[in-house]
């Protein structure tokens, strides 16, 4: 598919997960910049990512901010080449996992572990 229509879809998709949220996590959600790359960049791939990550979250959890040495703002990357791969090119499919990836990776900025994650079905 299109590159900018995979872009358009996925940011389509976030933008209604959000506002199915709760209020005041939306608020939170919203603050949290989400960027639509095409597959990982090298430095992801070099901090030990698989090559067919779908997302990633990086930079602070809410309310560590200041307690941490990563002063790095917080984003969502969604790798779109690899949901779509992992949709098997269906567009259904791939507006679920973006759904669900996006959700797994805002689940890591409010704090939730793998197994936190797991428990609110967002593994």
């Amino acid at each position: 598919m299109d590159p900018a229509r995979l872009t358009q879809i996925a940011a389509d998709t976030v933008g209604a997960a959000q506002r199915q949220l709760p209020p005041e996590i939306r608020v939170l959600a919203r603050g949290v910049a989400v960027h639509y790359e095409h597959v990982p960049a090298g430095d992801v791939l070099a901090d030990g990512f698989e090559p067919d990550i779908l997302g990633l979250f990086t930079g602070s959890a809410h309310g560590t901010e200041l307690s941490q040495d990563n002063l790095a703002p917080p984003q969502i990357l969604l790798y779109l080449d690899n949901l779509w791969d992992f949709a098997g090119g269906d567009a259904d499919v791939f507006r679920d996992e973006v759904r669900l990836t996006y959700l797994h990776e805002l689940g890591h900025f409010l704090g939730w572990d793998e197994d936190e994650l797991t428990v609110r079905g967002l593994d």
